[in-house]
């Protein structure tokens, strides 16, 4: 257990080798204190606040860096959870910085600057890092900026949008919002569970039932694609030209995790309705088979096997989504709380490497460093911690529970996400084959990565 002599000693000194993480699971104090250690660690990996960076990203994309455009919302969401459950303003200023530079031109996290590796779940990320800073109360920006609730508006806005929603495989969203981008002819269960998670969120915080009512559509186009089967298995989408029917059946757990947060914040808009408590029930049901080994979060996906860096990050998202889901679904807290800390624990365990002999790995079953550091593996065990700490915690406001962020139902409706063809000239074609060479040589890694549908 840290005291808080020892505490203070080790932020002033950071560079000190210290040995293992320790916490104590029963001090809400202690929790904290090791919390404050790994979200330190954590940021080391961001640059973005440093001379001649891009704020907002993590180090990528490959072969620049590990890391997509879409896990610095990730990482936002996880710092802005972070102050909600502890306190703790360090990153405040950092964190509202990243989330306001990377809105995009038109206010919506759709940036021209990443439109090569842009797809639906990737803009949902900061949408649904947005929607929390609605929730939780983050910090509101100043007028002329656009707030919190405004952002997740229009991100759902433009995926609610024609051009987004088409008639193939009966509806839902593409992965990828360009046409260009390998993956567009896949519709999955991340891009639509993200679009179904932002819409039970904005019905609860606006009171405004076309959130809602898209948010059961959506559901129930899942369940009509056998994308959730009548195990709770959750799988990961299909390819349009066959109608979506080769149902490529792995399992990650964010993927059930998004569904699960979205169904109990629609279980406390629908006023605790039997038929979204059944839905939460079911899919903590699969996940708990699927997902936890002895109480321990494993991801099947890539242990044992080759995970990706994206990968990597999956089980902070699965801790901080299944502990929110207890403070609007509260029939789930004990199973879920029990769960968390369990796996909270065994994570705990392994994070003894790294320089000062605390950094965290992946495989958290084994409860033995594996001597792999990355920011995914950070974002995990942060999540995990700020897990424990709802007991205290205010539970997501709404704008009559307290919530003061600024939105507009019409945010980001102004807007096509698909660009116009202008006419080609002369000039554009000489320019052409300059532009076309740089281009190749900034996507063959996303091409790579993207192939991975």
């Amino acid at each position: 257990m840290l005291s808080v002599a020892r505490f203070h000693l080790l932020w002033l000194a950071p560079a000190v080798v210290l040995g293992a993480l320790e916490v104590d699971l029963d001090s809400e104090d202690s929790i904290k204190a090791a919390a404050k250690e790994v979200a330190y660690d954590l940021m080391k990996y961001y640059h973005g606040n440093e001379s001649g960076q891009i704020p907002g990203v993590l180090p990528g994309p490959p072969p620049a860096g590990d890391y997509y455009w879409w896990q610095g919302g990730a990482l936002w969401g996880t710092m802005m959870d972070y102050w909600h459950y502890t306190g703790d303003e360090t990153y405040n200023d950092v964190t509202f910085e990243a989330m306001q530079f990377q809105v995009g031109e038109n206010k919506d996290y759709e940036p021209t600057n990443w439109t090569l590796s842009l797809g639906n779940d990737d803009q949902s990320f900061w949408g649904m890092s947005a929607m929390l800073g609605a929730e939780i109360n983050f910090r509101d920006p100043p007028e002329g900026k656009p707030g919190w609730l405004y952002l997740a508006q229009a991100v759902w806005n433009t995926q609610a949008a024609p051009d987004r929603h088409d008639d193939t495989c009966g509806g839902g969203l593409r992965w990828q919002i360009f046409p260009g981008n390998n993956g567009y002819d896949y519709k999955n269960t991340i891009a639509n569970g993200c679009f179904f998670n932002m819409g039970a969120r904005l019905a609860r915080y606006t009171h405004n039932d076309t959130y809602a009512q898209w948010a059961i559509k959506t559901w129930d186009w899942i369940m009509d694609m056998h994308y959730i089967d009548d195990k709770w298995n959750v799988y990961d989408g299909g390819h349009i030209p066959a109608n979506c029917t080769d149902i490529n059946k792995q399992q990650y757990s964010y993927n059930a995790a998004v569904l699960l947060l979205g169904a109990a914040y629609m279980y406390d808009y629908s006023n605790q309705s039997k038929e979204w408590e059944d839905r939460v029930n079911g899919l903590l049901d699969g996940m708990e088979r699927v997902f936890f080994i002895n109480g321990t979060l494993y991801e099947p996906s890539c242990e044992g096997g080759i995970c990706k860096a994206d990968m990597l990050s999956y089980k902070g998202y699965v801790h901080r989504w299944l502990a929110a889901a207890t403070q609007v679904a509260p029939f789930c807290k004990d199973r879920v709380l029990k769960l968390l800390r369990s796996s909270a624990e065994a994570a705990v365990k392994q994070c003894t490497g790294g320089d000062n002999g605390r950094q965290c790995g992946f495989h958290w079953t084994t409860r033995v460093y594996d001597g792999q550091t990355g920011a995914g593996q950070q974002m995990d065990v942060l999540g995990a911690l700020c897990s424990l700490l709802t007991a205290n915690a205010k539970a997501p406001v709404t704008n009559s529970t307290g919530g003061t962020s600024v939105g507009d139902p019409n945010a980001g409706s102004r807007t096509t996400s698909l660009p116009e063809n202008a006419e080609i000239t002369t000039g554009d074609r000489a320019g052409a084959g300059i532009l076309t060479a740089f281009i190749l040589a900034t996507t063959i890694g996303g091409a790579v990565w993207m192939g991975w549908d």
